[in-house]
């Protein structure tokens, strides 16, 4: 397929491109900071639809691009997360509206932000979004993305978890306090963590593409959610450091401010689109993932 993918540089697109490629399929890569080489194109979310010829004769459309939620939110930091994802949606869909031949399927990310701070709640892809900033957030961000259901464009909403992956996103950041034997649980450890595998996140965006049956939100989450307890256990465990030095709420607060709701929250994310339409997991369970990410 020849497959057009926003965001390319990211941690989830550089994955995605490596494993799409060794597919053999055809990219086109959108970024604000794309290299100058064939098959890349300059394109910000904020600024209007992207390059025509990025998307012409495209089979598939993956869209990753959006602000960066983890970082402290300030009113503009805020207004850019819901800009780029609203509007740059918008903006992507209307590049889509104006081809000859549309591309067949649309795969946006989304979060499982969309379901808020939940406490114990299982959440499948049936559940209510919830009602903070985030979630308002991923709930505009996939009403964007189906409006080009009306192009007859087949859309597929990804709402990834928390992605593990050496070289980047949450487990890079937890790796040198934990290395270092000053990690431990956040807010006594009974948050729910729900993770994916980044091999397996970029296999579920290829799945998504090649399943033409589904549609819709997606969980992207392993069948495996733990409690940030337990995660805390594995992760030390996987390194061989101790991890007894726990993290307060308050210190997340003071040093993230609002954003400290989106660590602090608790999601127990089940993934019943993808096991109920036939998706196998490599990395279901997380010792097994984390060994084989931390080696």
């Amino acid at each position: 397929m020849r497959i057009t993918i926003s965001g390319a540089t990211g941690l989830i697109g550089a994955s995605l491109r490596q494993h799409l490629s060794a597919q053999g399929h055809e990219l086109r890569c959108l970024s604000r900071k794309a290299p100058s080489q064939p098959g890349w194109y300059i394109w910000d979310p904020d600024s209007g639809a992207p390059p025509q010829d990025s998307l012409e004769d495209s089979d598939a459309v993956i869209h990753l691009a959006g602000e960066p939620v983890a970082q402290r939110w300030s009113a503009e930091v805020k207004r850019r997360i819901r800009s780029s994802r609203e509007q740059g949606t918008q903006a992507l869909v209307a590049g889509l509206a104006a081809l000859p031949r549309k591309p067949r399927v649309l795969v946006s990310a989304s979060a499982i932000g969309y379901y808020g701070d939940r406490g114990d709640d299982v959440l499948s892809e049936k559940a209510s979004p919830g009602s903070d900033f985030l979630s308002e957030v991923c709930v505009e961000w996939e009403r964007s993305a189906h409006l080009a259901d009306a192009l007859g464009i087949r859309v597929v909403c990804i709402r990834i978890g928390i992605v593990l992956a050496a070289n980047g996103g949450a487990l890079a950041k937890m790796l040198p306090p934990f290395r270092m034997g000053l990690g431990g649980p956040i807010a006594g450890g009974q948050a729910w963590m729900s993770w994916i595998h980044v091999e397996d996140l970029a296999r579920l965006f290829a799945w998504a593409l090649e399943t033409p049956d589904v549609r819709g939100p997606v969980n992207a989450v392993s069948p495996g959610a733990v409690r940030n307890a337990a995660f805390t256990r594995s992760l030390s465990a996987a390194l061989g450091r101790p991890a007894l030095i726990p993290v307060p709420a308050l210190a997340l607060k003071l040093m993230y401010g609002e954003m400290a709701s989106v660590v602090l929250g608790s999601q127990h994310v089940v993934p019943d689109v993808a096991k109920q339409s036939g998706f196998q997991f490599s990395w279901p369970g997380l010792d097994p993932a984390l060994r084989n990410l931390i080696s």
